[in-house]
């Protein structure tokens, strides 16, 4: 089963009913396109993109989400949220009272944009905070498989569209590691800021129940498209 919303979370999820959701899983913008120096032109191939997108320098508040979160969340629920470093501080200092755990997750990118100028590291680490609290549901592995840390490469085609190109559309298989952690086969998984649902196709493959949202008409259309091939 899935539900996708197109139109603002933050209108949205007030209709969502109180203790209703198992997991939030979602990448909200980073706010990080106030820093990029422009596309990295490349001689003989396509310019190395070092621009987001134009909806990534609408400011994004974390406050604006913890009343809404902790409403929706069902008690044993857990809460990721891809993030980056200049706004993981705000997330923490909104969030980190509220919630019995405070913890990150690292994706570290196995095949990273590469730096061409060499004055610096590969961009190949992505954080995810991620909160719960008590008697949270949890499907503990083997203790090599538990760690919060995980590798795979970014999305390359096929898996990645070329219409709509999304700058950050995310791997499937770093989606499913989290969803089989935190979630049980038959919950509900929301993620309010959907892009082109790969969330949703995660979901999916699993035998979850997915509520997407997704503000861009474009990306909605890619998601929906994406999602119904399942059924």
């Amino acid at each position: 089963m899935a539900k996708l919303i197109k139109g603002d979370c933050l209108d949205y999820m007030k209709q969502i009913p109180d203790n209703s959701i198992d997991l939030i899983l979602t990448d909200p913008p980073y706010n990080i396109a106030q820093y990029s120096t422009g596309n990295i032109e490349l001689p003989g191939r396509e310019a190395l993109n070092n621009n987001i997108a134009d909806w990534d320098n609408a400011p994004l508040e974390p406050k604006d989400f913890i009343d809404d979160f902790k409403r929706i969340i069902k008690p044993d629920g857990n809460i990721f949220v891809f993030t980056s470093y200049n706004l993981i501080g705000k997330w923490h200092s909104v969030f980190d009272s509220e919630f019995d755990t405070f913890q990150f997750f690292i994706w570290h990118k196995t095949n990273p944009a590469p730096k061409i100028y060499k004055n610096g590291f590969l961009n190949s680490c992505e954080m995810i905070i991620c909160m719960w609290n008590k008697g949270h549901k949890w499907n503990f592995t083997k203790q090599n498989e538990m760690h919060n840390f995980f590798e795979s490469p970014i999305c390359m085609y096929p898996e990645r569209l070329r219409e709509p190109k999304h700058p950050a559309q995310k791997p499937v298989k770093l989606l499913k590691h989290i969803i089989n952690i935190a979630s049980n086969p038959d919950d509900i998984v929301f993620d309010p800021f959907m892009g082109v649902g790969s969330t949703g196709v995660a979901c999916m493959e699993l035998g979850r129940r997915f509520v997407g949202c997704e503000i861009d008409k474009v990306y909605f259309n890619a998601a929906k498209k994406r999602i119904s091939a399942y059924g």
